[in-house]
């Protein structure tokens, strides 16, 4: 445990100028003193740690000191391999760079770590885009990934409905969802990050002109709130529903699983209820969709409201009784 938070630390210190006590504190959590320990052990090892005393010191490596990648464990190099989406880097066109990068890291190695590359590959594939489609890279990824790792504004058009509409846009990052890509982008100078869907720009052209990027602006979190205020949105009619236990369980597999988990709380639902359900008011797409939704979960479910959803549902069961006899 010791051995690897010390290579860690080496590493830390690798890529950063300077750190104070606090900062590898934090990031090895452990103590400071404990970090005072380990840069002394450090230090007898022959790694030419110092330490800067006063208010803007802190450790550092001696002249530029860098350590070779010999220390990864076999399980940590596989983790390293098993990171990449290699789909993805080919359509962004940096198939090439990552292939490269991945023969360098398998030369540094140490030999009995040296396979991890191959035995990942032969073990794990990762198919991002759904079921059911062919998906084609878009044609204005490429130049869009640039600008995203340029920081470099573009001057955009793009399908929207049946018009297009013309842009100057500062690109933050690039997300790829279930095989679809998207931009997440300020337009025009606004303060205010939109959602861009990849491939309905019909034309990218860099001005040439740089932008200072927000350093506070998290991707990962910008997108999670999106999705989320997303999918909520497409929520928009109400149905009342009584279920069973079968029924209350199987709910969140047809239907948007958020909004049933939620709706059976409210109901006051749990695992271990042995009776049916009353009053589970859920949020759906529309009336057409639930009526799709609910028919998977048959005898399971009964619909209290509204009237006509009620009505084609115990139409629809007829049909199917007069079907099976």
């Amino acid at each position: 445990m010791r051995a690897a938070r010390l290579i860690r630390m080496v590493l830390l210190l690798q890529s950063r100028p300077r750190m104070t006590a606090a900062e590898l504190a934090g990031e090895l959590e452990v103590s400071e003193r404990t970090v005072a320990r380990d840069a002394e052990a450090l230090s007898a090892a022959g790694i030419p740690v110092y330490a800067e005393r006063g208010r803007a010191g802190g450790y550092a490596l001696v002249g530029g000191y860098r350590t070779g990648l010999t220390g990864l464990a076999p399980e940590e190099a596989q983790a390293l391999f098993l990171s990449g989406v290699p789909g993805a880097l080919r359509e962004m066109g940096l198939g090439e760079a990552a292939s490269a990068a991945r023969l360098k890291v398998s030369a540094a190695l140490a030999p009995p770590v040296r396979e991890a590359s191959r035995a990942v590959g032969g073990r794990f594939h990762l198919d991002a885009p759904a079921w059911y489609t062919r998906p084609e890279a878009p044609e204005l990824l490429a130049p869009l990934a640039e600008a995203v790792w340029d920081d470099r504004r573009v001057a955009a058009t793009y399908r929207r409905g049946e018009r297009e509409v013309s842009r100057e846009l500062e690109p933050y990052g690039l997300v790829l969802k279930a095989g679809v890509w998207y931009l997440c982008a300020r337009a025009d100078g606004s303060g205010q990050a939109r959602v861009y869907r990849v491939d309905r720009f019909t034309g990218v052209r860099e001005p040439g002109t740089r932008f200072a990027r927000d350093t506070g602006f998290d991707l990962a979190e910008f997108w999670r709130a999106r999705a989320e205020e997303f999918a909520r949105s497409l929520l928009r009619e109400e149905i009342r529903l009584r279920l069973s236990p079968a029924g209350a369980r199987k709910l969140p597999r047809v239907t948007d699983p958020r909004a049933a988990r939620e709706a059976l709380e409210a109901a006051g639902w749990r695992e271990d209820t042995a009776g049916w359900v009353e009053d589970v008011v859920l949020p759906v797409e529309s009336l057409e969709v639930a009526f799709d939704q609910l028919l998977g979960l048959g005898p399971e479910a009964e619909v209290v409201a509204p009237p006509r959803l009620r009505e084609r549902l115990g139409q629809a069961a007829r049909r199917m009784a007069g079907l099976y006899g």
